[in-house]
């Protein structure tokens, strides 16, 4: 066996705080403490000046043996409920100032008697003095997910860390390996004793288990990723979207064809594996939404049971501030519904904001789905003297007649009869349209009394059809 390196010479002082690297781990076993030593023989080679501060083991002596010709720090023994166990010593650390410590079991509970209660703080303070840290955790360690590792496994972790203290980590660098790869191990003596394989094998170590836990770690690492990235980009004052990820953003208004833009954006977001569902509603500057809560609270229920996160923001120029989420949340599709006014509405009233925010859009595509609601769609009336409304969900008024006839809509459904609820639906909308005459230009008015003109003539035409 090859002699123990001679410590090298202390370091000079360094100044600011020192660097973070976990080996994050998919599961027990996969090797993450022999990746650390193994990038410790390679900082070493190239003169770094390397320490192990803290390794366990655990037995296997191919662990064992990445340690020489490592120097490897002393530890200090502490007593606790009638035993006595090696802990980590921070202060020979301190003294030792290296220039890389590596560090084990970054979620490790210390034996009371030291500086602090977890090993994530001691190697805090490492950080703290200028020294760079390489340490390890598993992705069932990460406080976030403890809850949830739980009910897949059915076992409790007792000792957690704090999600953030891994995301504040200059490198994170997943160590995987398939199920039934790491299952092979255990059975060759590779990670436990070979009284505790079979028992391990038949519990945590079911394949299942094993794939969903290696699923979590995927996941978990990518939305670190994600943030980096965005980091990144800010950075460097990058504006345009990348198509690093599909995220699909649906504008929700609160109207009843809410369901239908959901679900197809949900359709959308799940031809690739992972999309990302997000719902959005703008409400005015003050942040006062005009809509039913209800409506809007049926939505995001519905949303967060595709999978999907629901936001609110606020803003006066609706296509700016949805384009602006999106962007912001690196959207790649948006999905939006066709408009709810009648086509000679638009036509007096300017593009809507679906067409706006298309025009707007850039590189994230945008989707207009026609629904049952459009503006083109016309309802059934309700009752013998109520046309039908010019926008769906908008109650025809009590009491309204044909202004061509003066007469009754008949419940049949001849040539006239549609004639009378089609001219019903424009003179509303004409009516509409000249209650903001102050506000239309002089060819729009111009064109607004043409159409009056016209619809009257059209309704005394429709009163000249035979009866069916």
């Amino acid at each position: 066996m090859a002699e123990p390196q001679q410590p090298a010479q202390a370091a000079p002082v360094r100044t600011g705080r020192g660097r973070l690297k976990v080996y994050l781990g998919a599961a027990p076993g996969v090797g993450k403490t022999f990746r650390m030593l193994e990038e410790g023989h390679r900082r070493a080679a190239r003169g770094t000046d390397v320490v192990v501060a803290f390794v366990e083991c655990h037995g296997r002596y191919r662990t064992e043996e990445m340690l020489h010709p490592l120097e490897v720090l002393p530890r200090v023994e502490r007593d606790y409920r009638g035993g006595r166990f090696d802990e980590f010593d921070l202060d020979a650390a301190l003294a030792r100032r290296p220039g890389v410590a590596l560090v084990d079991e970054l979620a490790h509970t210390n034996i009371p008697g030291g500086r602090h209660e977890k090993r994530w703080q001691d190697i805090e303070e490492l950080l703290d003095a200028g020294i760079e840290v390489i340490t390890t955790v598993n992705i069932q360690h990460l406080e976030s997910l403890n809850d949830v590792i739980q009910k897949i496994t059915g076992v409790p972790q007792r000792e957690t860390v704090p999600d953030e203290v891994v995301r504040r980590a200059e490198q994170i660098e997943l160590v995987d390996m398939p199920p039934e790869g790491l299952r092979r191990r255990m059975v060759h003596g590779n990670v436990y004793a070979p009284d505790r394989v079979d028992a391990a094998l038949a519990n945590y170590f079911r394949i299942g288990n094993l794939t969903a836990l290696r699923e979590i770690a995927l996941l978990w690492l990518a939305g670190r990723v994600d943030d980096a990235l965005r980091r990144y980009r800010v950075d460097h004052g990058i504006d345009e979207t990348w198509e690093t990820h599909e995220r699909v953003v649906v504008a929700l208004t609160g109207g009843p064809e809410g369901d239908t833009l959901i679900r197809r954006a949900a359709r959308i977001a799940a031809r690739e594996s992972g999309g990302d569902l997000l719902a959005v509603h703008v409400v005015p500057g003050d942040g006062l939404a005009d809509v039913a809560s209800g409506t809007l609270a049926a939505q995001r229920r519905l949303v967060e049971c595709l999978g999907g996160s629901y936001h609110q923001v606020a803003g006066e120029d609706v296509p700016a501030t949805l384009l602006g989420f999106a962007r912001d949340h690196e959207a790649t599709q948006l999905v939006l519904g066709t408009s709810r006014r009648s086509r000679l509405r638009r036509r007096f009233t300017g593009p809507g904001i679906g067409e706006t925010t298309t025009e707007l859009s850039g590189d994230i595509d945008v989707h207009l789905v026609t629904h049952a609601h459009s503006g083109h769609q016309v309802r059934q009336h309700q009752g013998p003297h109520e046309p039908a409304a010019v926008e769906a969900g908008e109650p025809p008024r009590s009491g309204e007649r044909l202004p061509s006839t003066g007469q009754a809509v008949a419940e049949s459904a001849g040539p006239a009869d549609e004639l009378r609820r089609a001219l019903a639906t424009a003179l509303r909308a004409v009516d509409e349209l000249a209650a903001c005459y102050s506000k239309l230009t002089d060819d729009q008015r111009a064109e607004l009394a043409a159409a009056q003109t016209s619809l009257k003539e059209l309704g005394g035409l429709a009163d000249r059809f035979p009866a069916p």
